[in-house]
C-alpha cells in the first residue's frame, strides 16, 4: 500500500482525544488526510485533523455514515458501536483492528475467557451480572478475599475498578456486569506495546515499568527501559507475540502485565490502540507507537523499536481543587531543563486528575531521567 502515502487518502479515526490528535499529526507527515469523529467539537484532535465530524461513536448511524467518508478506519477508544463497524467491514471498508477483535477487547469478561482458552497466564476470575450477585457470593465465601472488581465495559483511567479487601468494603462495589479477579501480590506492573501488520510481521517495543497513583489508580510514571531481567523481558515479549498471533490481530496492541512476588508474569488486560504507556516512544524510540500503528494498518514494513535513550514519561494531570479554564504554571522553568519534552493536549478545561498532557524526560541513565521527572512534577502544575 505504498501508494497511499503520496495519494489523496482519507484515514478515519474514531474519537479525537489526545491519542487521536497525535495520530493525526503523525499521519500528516505522510500526506494522509485525517477525518475525526467525536461528540466534542473542541476535542484535542479537532484543531489538527483535515476534517472534523461531530457525532456519537456509540450511535450506529453516526459511525456508519462517518465510515462511508473514509478509505480506512481505525480508532483510539474501545467504546464504539460494533454493529456499524461490522456493516462497514462487510461492505468492503478496511477497519483495523477488526470489529470482531474490538468486540472481544472492549469486554473484560470476554478478554479473560480468551486468555483462559489460549492458556495465557492471567489471574483467576469469576463473572457476575450485578453487585447483588457479588454480595451473595461474598456472604457464602465463594469469592476469595481480597479481590479486584472490574466492570466488563466502559472503564478507563482507573474508573470502573475497585479493590475489595474485606467484607466490610462491600459498599465500594460497582453495580453492573463485572469480572471479579484474584488479587495478585504485585511486585511490578509492566506494559509491552506490540504491532502486527496485515502480512503478519510482528514487532514489540521494549517493556516499560508503570508506577501508579494508588489513590486514583492512574499511571504517574512510565519508565523505559523497565528494571526487569532479560529473561523476564523475553517471557513478556513472547506473551505479547502470542496474543496478537492467536487473534490474527492487525494494528497496535498494548499488553499490560503484572509481575508477582515469585517473579511470575500475568497478563492483566490489553488495549487495541495507542496507549498511555507508549507516549515516550515519540522521542525515545526510533519508531513511535503512532507511526508503527500507521505502518501496521497500511501493511508497510514495521519500524525499528530500538531505544535511542533512556526515558521517564509523566502524565500532566489537573491539580485537585481546580476546575475550569486551564492555566499552566511553571511551563518555562520546566522547559529550561535539558531533555524535557512537553506535550500539551489542548483541552480547554481542567479538573482534578484529568490528563492534560504528558512530559517525556530523556537522559543518559534512568536515574537521571527519574530525578529530572521528579523536579518537573514539582514545578509544572495545571490549575484554573
Amino acid at each position: 500500500m505504498e501508494q497511499l502515502v503520496i495519494s489523496d487518502f482519507n484515514l478515519g479515526i474514531i474519537a479525537g482525544g489526545q491519542l487521536g490528535k497525535i495520530l493525526a499529526l503523525t499521519a500528516s507527515n505522510w500526506n494522509i488526510n485525517t477525518f475525526i469523529l467525536d461528540p466534542d467539537d473542541q476535542c484535542p484532535a479537532s484543531s489538527c485533523a483535515t476534517a472534523f465530524f461531530k457525532g456519537n461513536y456509540l450511535d450506529f448511524d453516526d459511525v456508519y455514515n462517518f465510515g462511508k467518508k473514509v478509505d480506512l478506519l481505525t480508532f483510539e477508544i474501545e467504546n464504539i458501536n460494533i454493529a456499524a463497524l461490522k456493516k462497514l467491514k462487510a461492505e468492503g471498508l478496511k477497519v483495523y483492528p477488526e470489529p470482531e477483535i474490538l468486540e472481544l477487547m472492549k469486554d473484560k469478561g470476554l478478554q479473560k475467557q480468551f486468555y483462559l482458552s489460549q492458556n495465557i497466564p492471567s489471574p483467576h476470575f469469576q463473572l457476575f451480572f450485578s453487585k447483588a450477585e457479588i454480595c451473595e457470593a461474598m456472604e457464602s465465601d465463594k469469592i476469595q478475599l481480597p479481590f479486584v472488581q472490574k466492570l466488563r465495559t466502559g472503564g478507563y483511567d482507573g474508573q470502573g475498578v475497585v479493590v475489595i479487601k474485606n467484607k466490610n468494603e462491600y459498599i465500594k462495589l460497582l453495580d453492573g456486569p463485572s469480572v471479579v479477579e484474584h488479587c495478585v501480590k504485585i511486585k511490578k506492573e509492566i506494559s509491552i506495546i506490540v504491532a502486527r501488520n496485515i502480512q503478519g510481521e510482528i514487532k514489540c517495543f521494549p517493556p516499560v515499568e508503570m508506577l501508579f497513583n494508588t489513590s486514583e489508580n492512574i499511571v504517574e510514571k512510565i519508565i523505559c527501559p523497565a528494571s526487569t531481567s532479560e529473561s523476564m523481558n523475553t517471557v513478556a515479549t513472547e506473551l505479547a507475540n502470542r496474543i496478537v498471533s492467536d487473534l490474527n490481530f492487525v494494528g497496535l496492541l498494548a499488553v499490560e502485565m503484572f509481575i508477582d512476588e515469585q517473579n511470575k508474569i500475568w497478563v492483566n488486560e490489553v488495549a487495541p490502540r495507542p496507549h498511555n504507556s507508549g507516549h515516550h516512544t515519540i522521542e525515545s524510540v526510533i519508531t513511535s507507537q503512532y507511526e508503527q500503528l500507521l505502518r501496521a494498518v497500511f501493511n508497510l514494513p514495521l519500524g525499528s523499536t530500538n531505544l535511542k535513550t533512556a526515558s521517564v514519561m509523566i502524565n500532566l494531570l489537573g491539580e485537585p481543587g481546580f476546575e475550569g479554564k486551564v492555566k499552566y504554571e511553571g511551563l518555562s522553568k520546566a522547559m529550561s531543563i535539558e531533555g524535557v519534552k512537553i506535550h500539551l493536549y489542548g483541552k480547554k478545561t481542567t479538573k482534578a486528575f484529568r490528563k492534560m498532557g504528558h512530559i517525556t524526560v530523556l537522559a543518559n541513565t534512568i536515574e537521571e531521567a527519574k530525578s529530572k521527572a521528579d523536579l518537573v512534577n514539582q514545578i509544572l502544575k495545571v490549575k484554573s
